[in-house]
This record gives C-alpha cells, sequence and structure tokens, in this order.
C-alpha cells in the first residue's frame, strides 16, 4: 500500500506535498476547457483581475497579532477554482485569520489559490515544496519510496539556479497580483525520509533506524543536502526581499517532523530529532537567514500533563526573539478517527485545549508566535471540518491563543 504522508503522520491516503507525479498529472489532464493553464490570464481579464485584488482590502490588513494562530490547507492547486472558492471561503467565515498554503505543482493553480485566499483576507504563510521537480536536474532521479510510500528528492541535488529562477518567477507573479505574504516557509520536515530523499527508506519496515548523524546511511549525501538547504534559504529570503507587498515577509525554517525513534523503526524511515537538526542548521548559520524556527507538534490523544511534557520536550530549543530565534509550530494536530454526523469532538477537544495551554506557556515567554491547525478538511483524521461545519471543540483551535498568565489571571 502506498502511504501518502503529510506532516508527521502516515496515514492510508492522506495527500500532503510531494504528491507522486502521475497523479499531478491526471489533475492537470482534468483542466476545465479553455480554462489558461500557464501565466496569468491575458487582456482584459488580467486587467480586472489585477485591480481587484490591488484594491480589495484585507479584513486583517495592517493587524499584527502578537500570536498566529492559523489553519493549514495545502495543495489547493490540485483543485479547480470552483473547489478553491468553496474551501477558502469556508475558512473564512470560520473566523479564522492566517493560513498556511503551499507552493506546489501546478504553481499556476497555487496562484490562483493564493490570489482567492488574498481576497478574503485571509494572512498567508507560504510553504515552499523542495519536492518541485523543476528545481532539480533532469540528470537527478527521486529516492526511491519502495512503494510504501512516494519517491522523493534529494536536497543533495538540488539546484540552486533553478530554484532561484523558479522561485524568482513564483514571487514575481504573486508580487504583481498585489498578494501580500506574511510569511515564507521554504521546506517541510527535511528531517525525515518522508520529505528529504538523502534519509533512507528501508526496504523492510520494523528494523532499527538512525538515532544520530553517525549513523545515517548516507551522511555524507545528508550533510551535503544541509548544505543546499541553507543556501535555499538565503535565495529564499533574498528573493522575497525583492518584492513589493512582501517583503518583509517572515523567514520561517522549514517546519521538523516529531516523529519518534519508535514510529520511525516501525515505518521503516530515517529522522532525526529535531533538536538535532536545528543544532546542525545553526552550525551552518542558519540563524542568520530565518526570523524563527519551524517545528510540527502531534502529541496524540493524551492527558494533559503527557502532553504538556511532550510539547515542553518539543519546543525546548525554540528562544525568545531578543536572545535567539522563537518558533513557528506550522503543524499542530490532534486525530479524532470517527467518521459519523454529526461529529463527536468532545474527546479531541479535551486534547486540543491541552495543547493549547501548553503553547501558552512558551507563547507568554516569547518562544512561540505562531500555531498553525492540520489541517481543515483534506485529511479525514486530523481535519476540524466535519459534516459541513465545526464543531465547538473544532472552532477552539482556531480561537486567538491567551498566554498562560492571563489564563491564571
Amino acid at each position: 500500500m502506498l502511504w501518502l504522508m503529510s506532516g508527521s503522520r502516515a496515514i492510508p491516503g492522506k495527500v500532503r506535498s510531494g504528491f507522486p507525479s502521475g497523479i499531478a498529472a491526471r489533475q492537470k489532464a482534468s483542466a476545465i476547457p479553455g480554462k489558461v493553464r500557464s501565466g496569468f490570464p491575458s487582456g482584459i481579464a488580467a486587467t480586472l483581475l489585477a485591480a481587484l485584488l490591488a484594491f480589495a482590502a484585507p479584513a486583517h490588513a495592517g493587524e499584527v497579532p502578537a500570536v498566529r494562530i492559523g489553519i493549514n490547507r495545502m495543495n489547493l492547486a490540485w483543485l479547480p477554482r470552483s473547489e478553491q472558492e468553496k474551501v477558502l471561503k469556508d475558512i473564512a467565515m470560520s473566523g479564522a485569520t492566517d493560513i498556511r498554503l503551499s507552493l506546489s505543482r501546478p504553481v499556476d493553480k497555487s496562484i490562483e489559490a493564493l490570489a482567492i485566499a488574498h481576497r478574503l483576507g485571509l494572512r498567508i504563510l507560504l510553504e515552499i515544496q523542495l519536492g518541485n521537480k523543476s528545481y532539480y536536474p533532469q540528470s537527478a532521479g527521486p529516492r526511491t519510496g519502495h512503494g510504501r510510500i512516494w519517491d522523493v528528492y534529494r536536497l543533495s541535488d538540488l539546484d540552486l539556479a533553478r530554484y532561484r529562477r523558479e522561485l524568482h518567477d513564483a514571487l514575481r507573479r504573486i508580487d504583481a497580483l498585489g498578494i501580500r505574504l506574511e510569511a515564507i516557509e521554504p521546506g517541510n520536515e527535511i528531517n525525515y525520509a518522508g520529505y528529504n530523499g538523502d534519509l533512507a527508506v528501508f526496504r523492510k519496515p520494523g528494523t532499527r533506524t538512525p538515532r544520530s548523524l553517525g549513523e545515517l546511511q548516507d551522511r555524507a549525501g545528508f550533510e551535503r543536502g544541509l548544505d543546499n538547504y541553507v543556501q535555499a534559504v538565503a535565495i529564499t529570503r533574498s528573493e522575497v526581499r525583492r518584492t513589493t507587498h512582501s517583503r518583509d515577509a517572515a523567514v520561517i525554517s522549514a517546519g521538523l517532523s516529531d516523529m519518534s525513534a519508535a514510529e520511525a523503526d516501525r515505518r521503516g524511515m530515517e529522522r532525526l530529532d529535531p533538536h538535532q537538526l536545528v543544532s546542525l542548521l545553526r552550525e551552518r548559520g542558519i540563524d542568520d537567514l530565518v526570523d524563527a524556527y519551524g517545528i510540527h507538534i502531534y502529541p496524540g490523544r493524551k492527558a494533559a500533563p503527557a502532553i504538556a511534557a511532550r510539547v515542553r520536550s518539543l519546543l525546548e530549543f525554540c528562544q525568545p526573539a531578543a536572545t535567539g530565534r522563537s518558533c513557528w509550530v506550522t503543524e499542530w494536530g490532534i486525530a479524532n478517527t470517527a467518521r459519523s454526523c454529526p461529529v463527536d469532538d468532545r474527546s479531541r477537544g479535551k486534547a486540543i485545549g491541552a495543547t493549547r495551554a501548553a503553547f501558552g506557556e512558551f507563547t507568554e515567554a516569547g518562544r512561540l508566535t505562531a500555531a498553525y491547525y492540520y489541517d481543515w478538511d483534506s485529511e479525514p483524521s486530523y481535519s476540524l471540518w466535519r459534516c459541513g461545519n465545526l464543531s465547538p471543540d473544532a472552532a477552539t483551535a482556531l480561537s486567538p491563543l491567551e498566554p498562560a498568565g492571563a489564563r491564571a489571571r
């Protein structure tokens, strides 16, 4: 079975950036007749679209919250425009203010979704999918996933000149539409084999996987990939600073997987602990290039003390902005495997509350400045939008986050 993975959790059928090219091709082949697939619409349509976006006043423009609370909705590029509109309107009408979207293939459709989100007043964190084959030389082949997950390119093969050219073009087009990016996040879970081809997927799962850099099958390749990644971050920062509307966007390092060693053993996939990865990036000068570190947290439906301990452990390397780099949790989520309607979210609601309470300790100290729930509607177990609405417990995940001290008072 092919395991399609998102964030830190692999679930059969789960959808995320890095989708197999064959499926992306089928999406592309199903384009609406007459719909422009590349570049911008021409003539009057382009003029009207640019004018609409330039003069639309985002509902949250100018507001900079102390802590951003947002929602993930990845891979909208794979949906027709009408479905993009519906999903994003539902998100905006829910009261959500911030959203994490992806720049994935087809890029034209990704930009189309960004334009809709901007028009609806949603503040955008843009994840740059580094699995985009346009960033790699034709001679580079992806590492195999042995049929359990998709094949994925190696960061050590990333062509930095191609990356700069493609990113420059995409940001230019986004900027021409008057779209503002609040933040940009190059890459996703680069400490995990699901998104970094320099990490191995074993032919058979169940054996012990590496616990440290020195135990990796291809340590040299992985370190070359990290060198390339840091250069890609530098390119990203340079290119976004050249835009008009997004020149002050925050640059966030790739959200890191929180997968445990035991789970990596079960899946037969290499990963490194996020603390180790941050240390390796710091050695390469990442602190001079990013405004915050990205991290993903999936604590499970545990008791509140266990959730708090897990969050504290994962966010240990986050620092106040005055003394280092704070963290953005670009994915966090709690599963509810029930499929019935109306959904019973009470058990998940308790874990959501406990996770947010743990976040509050770090927001109060200035060590956590953003948290984006994964996800809105695309993953059956983690999604908030169920049965055509948000349950009260699900809505809690998107409500403003109070620091721990404020709750105590």
